[in-house]
């Protein structure tokens, strides 16, 4: 009698939620720092601490030298392991890259049902991990994985940067103009990929992106002498903004017309693959966010989407703008200004519309 075959579920059916990388909602990682009680500064060596809401971690060695610290992991949001694995380590050492730094070392963080789905299937993952590590010249030095029915994959990072060229997210100021490095839309599809079935050629522009490293588009920030910007993750495009201008002090005013998507992103979202972290992103910003003029719904979805392994939104001088932008053109980056820093309330976010939404 023959032994029937194995039945390996799809990666995505093992990912609770819809299918994105998502943060925890940031309401509620508020209501975790305020348990813990009081939550010191960052001074001396250490540069940038939890409390500063950054990033990463950074801690002065030098006059020259400073280490970042950063972690990230997530269950799946692709079905191709080796795809998940790469997607995950790109979006580890982003954190890196959006604070002026580079990469040097990681080990593996992993969490794996050991009777659930193969082994080799979890060396396919580590070996995506590993192959972009590679590309960003990171080694892999080990890691830790743990027995867990529900599988999950990232890397802990440590990368180096100068102290006295550090981005951080409390230094755009008003006149900067803002300009983000990837197109939006990584988090509808990764939710339509869980519920349906995704055209092949919105999954590779999606999965392309999402493993492109942000390392070309931190070296042009720090040429042009950025000082202000972050990754765009979890909280999505306006959040990840949001958070900048509350710890800057600052307004902004946003050209939806003008942030990129990725293909077929917008028809997702009108069709209503959207993930709960988006909805919550939607919720939290609700009274923070203006919007001036007709913004479509899907539009206003994507601005909000949940992002994993997003690009860098970077808040640079009006004088250094083309430069930067010329810089990340010829590396081949879809990168485009989306608005400007302003005066205002601390936080607040306008949203106008100068024009249809651009696509990558």
């Amino acid at each position: 009698m023959a032994t029937p075959a194995r039945v390996v579920p799809r990666l995505t059916s093992l990912s609770p939620g819809a299918g994105c990388a998502c943060k925890l909602p940031l309401a509620k990682l508020e209501a975790v720092f305020a348990a813990m009680g009081t939550i010191e500064p960052a001074s001396g060596d250490l540069l940038v601490g939890a409390l500063e809401g950054d990033d990463a971690a950074v801690l002065r060695l030098d006059g020259d030298r400073a280490l970042v610290l950063t972690t990230d992991f997530f269950t799946p949001i692709v079905d191709d392991p080796e795809d998940w694995g790469a997607i995950a380590a790109a979006n580890a050492m982003s954190d890196v890259y959006a604070m002026g730094g580079r990469p040097l070392f990681a080990v593996n963080l992993a969490a794996w049902p050991a009777d659930g789905l193969p082994l080799e299937m979890l060396a396919t993952v580590l070996r995506g991990g590993a192959r972009v590590a590679a590309a960003a010249g990171c080694l892999v030095a080990g890691g830790h994985t743990i027995d867990d029915p529900v599988p999950k994959y990232g890397l802990a990072v440590v990368g180096m940067a100068d102290p006295d060229r550090l981005i951080t997210i409390d230094r755009a100021a008003p006149g900067d103009r803002l300009i983000l490095t990837k197109p939006l839309g990584t988090g509808v599809i990764a939710t339509a990929i869980k519920r349906a079935t995704v055209p092949h050629g919105v999954l590779r522009a999606a999965v392309e992106s999402m493993t492109q490293l942000n390392a070309g588009a931190g070296e042009a920030a720090l040429a042009a002498g950025v000082r202000a910007g972050t990754d765009v993750t979890g909280f999505g495009l306006l959040g990840h903004l949001h958070r900048m201008l509350s710890a800057s002090g600052v307004a902004a005013r946003l050209d939806a017309g003008q942030v990129p998507l990725l293909p077929g992103a917008a028809d997702l979202a009108a069709d209503g693959f959207v993930s709960g972290g988006t909805r919550a992103n939607i919720a939290r910003m609700s009274e923070v966010v203006v919007v001036d003029g007709e913004v479509t719904p899907e539009v206003i979805v994507l601005l909000h989407d949940a992002q994993t392994s997003g690009g860098l939104l970077l808040a640079v001088a009006p004088g250094a703008k083309a430069g930067l932008l010329g810089d990340l053109t010829a590396r081949g980056l879809s990168a485009a200004e989306v608005g400007e820093v302003v005066t205002g309330p601390a936080g607040r976010i306008s949203v106008r519309t100068a024009g249809a939404a651009r696509w990558a």
